[in-house]
This record gives C-alpha cells, structure tokens and sequence, in this order.
C-alpha cells in the first residue's frame, strides 16, 4: 500500500493527524496504551483499509500491550474519525507496528561498537 494516489496521501494524513491527536489528547482511555508515536498511515487505493504505523518504547511486553489495546479501540476512534473528516467512509484501521526505530537503534549500537 506504499504506492499512492494523492488522494489517498492527503486522506492518509489527515488520518494520521487525528489519530495523533486523539492518543496525545487521551481521548482513547484504554490504560493499556501509552506513549504511541503513529509514525504514517498508508491507504489503500479503495480507502477501504489503513494501515496505521505506530511505535512505542517499551519492553516486548508492553508492545503486545499496546497493539491490544490499539486493536481494541479502532471502533471508537473510526467513530470519532467519522465525526471528525467529512468522509464517505472511514476506513478500517489495521495497526502495525512499525520496527525501523528499533533497526536504527540496533544499527546505531552496533557502528558504535566499531569505534571501540
């Protein structure tokens, strides 16, 4: 879904804006998530599905935790989605979580153990 229409990138955007908006605000009050960064939205050319990069720091644990507790309020964050864009439809929102950080953490220590 990384190939996209120009339609698709503004409405991705706008997603991931209010997304954003909803986790750093605490509108989505499950305890399970906390300190998520949505990282890009990628929509699929019927803009039918998202799919929603996010990170979080935290142990193996505690992303499982997160991604559960993401999966579980996709409902009431499409229905304020839905409040919020002025959308035909609102897509279904499929969380993933997105690694490149940890590769470049894991990339950054191991050119540091070069220098030693």
């Amino acid at each position: 879904m990384r190939n996209q229409t120009m339609r698709c990138r503004r409405v991705a955007d706008s997603l991931r804006k209010e997304i954003s908006s909803m986790l750093l605000l605490q509108e989505v009050r499950d305890p399970r998530i906390s300190f998520v960064t949505i990282i890009d939205v990628a929509v699929s050319p019927d803009m039918r599905i998202a799919e929603v990069y996010y990170t979080v720091h935290g142990s193996d644990d505690e992303k499982r935790e997160t991604l559960a507790g993401l999966q579980s309020s996709a409902g009431f964050i499409r229905r304020e989605l839905g409040k919020r864009l002025h959308l035909k439809r609102i897509p279904e929102l499929n969380f993933r979580y997105d690694e490149s950080i940890d590769r470049g953490f894991y990339i950054d220590k191991l050119l540091a153990g070069l220098d030693d």
